[in-house]
């Protein structure tokens, strides 16, 4: 996992990017029905083979996470199976990586990145856009969200089923989050961060899940950025999400123009 990883004083944070050939996907989810989460984008280098999620938010434009930075990578669109070319499968190449300014690594800050697509999307059943929020509510704890991805179903399993899955998990307080029992304030869970998981631990997005939008009452609110290494699904290492704020949507709106609902 080479650069995609952080240390810290008391553990390792990883970067949820993996190989493409490890374990991949999600923590004690379920597979969902093939082409039945049209917005998602799978992303995967040429030559290191490393896989991310995004979200397709206009025809040739795709959200995810700034860690998500590959080069030579592709956007397949309509995927279901990570080995499998399916009929309805879309690929596209990437024209531009924008990261969002001031990105950090060390702090895992402004975890966010557009993908300008060179052609745009044909919309169909297996192609969506999702639209982006109308507002920046900050999804409150106890609150049940949806994450998605092609990442690590177990920490130590090698064996990948290829599919997509998804898991239901609950936004946890900022402040339970930051504690010396899950993250200890390292790094600090900031309010541009939703934190998410299980009380009892054993759901979770993994290594492979990262840029996947994370969505909350039928609504996207983040983008899945990081966690501790080797713990997914542990109850002292939920998720952690960049949350979309403000300054992000409107970063965004800025960035890709067009006929974006204005909001705000």
């Amino acid at each position: 996992m080479g650069a995609f990883f952080t240390l810290s004083t008391s553990f390792v944070v990883i970067l949820l990017v993996i190989p493409g050939g490890l374990c991949v996907d999600i923590i004690g989810g379920n597979e969902v029905a093939p082409h039945s989460r049209p917005f998602m984008a799978l992303i995967r280098g040429k030559k290191d083979a490393k896989i991310c999620g995004g979200a397709l938010i206009k025809e040739n434009w795709v959200l995810t996470a700034a860690h998500c930075n590959m080069k030579d990578g592709i956007v397949i669109l309509g995927a279901h199976s990570l080995q499998k070319r399916e009929r309805e499968q879309q690929v596209h190449q990437i024209a531009k990586q924008i990261p969002y300014p001031c990105y950090s690594d060390s702090k895992k800050e402004n975890d966010i990145m557009l993908l300008q697509l060179k052609k745009r999307a044909k919309l169909n059943k297996a192609v969506k856009i999702i639209p982006l929020p109308n507002s920046d509510d900050d999804p409150k704890a106890g609150t049940s969200c949806k994450v998605a991805g092609w990442g690590k179903t177990h920490n130590n399993l090698k064996k990948s089923s290829g599919t997509l899955r998804e898991v239901n998990i609950t936004v946890i307080d900022r402040r339970i989050c930051n504690d010396w029992k899950h993250y200890n304030s390292n790094p600090v869970i900031t309010e541009n961060m939703i934190c998410a998981g299980s009380r009892r631990g054993g759901k979770d997005s993994c290594s492979g899940d990262s840029g996947g939008p994370l969505i909350c009452n039928n609504v996207m609110r983040g983008i899945t950025s990081f966690g501790k290494a080797n713990k997914c699904g542990a109850v002292d290492s939920p998720g952690v999400y960049t949350r979309l704020t403000k300054q992000y949507l409107l970063w965004i709106r800025k960035t890709i123009g067009g006929d974006l609902q204005a909001g705000f």
